[in-house]
């Protein structure tokens, strides 16, 4: 079990990441990617600091993955903040998608997609063109188990069935409650009208591409 989408103290979580760490271990987690609310005034604070943890708990498991969720970012900025969190040593670029609930920018989605960002979160009501894209381009679209933002999970993993996109299955963790068991994880894909076959295979998809090494 493990979790590619949560939030620590350095941007809206509850938690610092040490803490984040001894819950999941305690959830059976095999590692862990916090991925704090980033734009251009935060990112490298962000990603810093993730770097030092990671090296403090280097060989201790569950491992911590450093990324970010770039979030409200303009769509022409995503592409070249993406290049930059890397550079800046980030292992996972997560971007806030035009989920149903809030404001985001027209456009994002595409931007995201283009710019060659690691995840989409909670992408809303995703374009089928877009969803072919992210196929062809590696983008992994996400099944969300936050409120409001799962409210679109269904179309999200028909049209990734449809089109062959790979998807991800993350808790977009805030508080300590918001941690999800392996058993709820499987709830999340269950309910969005996927198979338990087609649920295993999200877990097999994204540890070959996230965890390896």
């Amino acid at each position: 079990m493990f979790d590619l989408h949560c939030h620590s103290t350095f941007s809206d979580g509850e938690l610092i990441p040490a803490e984040i760490w001894r819950r999941v271990k305690v959830l059976g987690y095999e590692a862990i990617a916090i991925t704090d609310h980033a734009d251009h005034s935060n990112f490298e604070f962000i990603i810093k600091n993730l770097l030092k943890i990671k090296k403090a708990f280097e060989g201790l498991k569950p491992k911590i993955v450093t990324g970010v969720e770039l979030t409200h970012v303009p769509p022409e900025l995503i592409p070249e903040l993406i290049k930059e969190s890397r550079k800046a040593g980030a292992e996972i670029i997560v971007v806030h998608g035009e989920t149903l609930v809030e404001p985001v920018a027209p456009g994002t989605n595409l931007a995201a997609i283009e710019g060659g960002a690691d995840i989409l979160a909670h992408p809303g009501l995703i374009k089928e063109e877009e969803v072919k894209l992210a196929a062809q381009k590696g983008v992994f679209l996400e099944l969300s188990a936050r409120k409001g933002h799962c409210l679109s999970n269904g179309h999200v993993a028909g049209l990734a069935k449809k089109f062959g996109a790979h998807l991800v299955i993350n808790s977009d963790a805030h508080s300590p409650s918001d941690l999800m068991p392996k058993e709820l994880a499987f709830k999340i894909g269950l309910g969005a009208g996927l198979s338990p076959e087609e649920v295993e295979k999200i877990y097999t998809h994204a540890r070959k591409r996230f965890l390896k090494g």
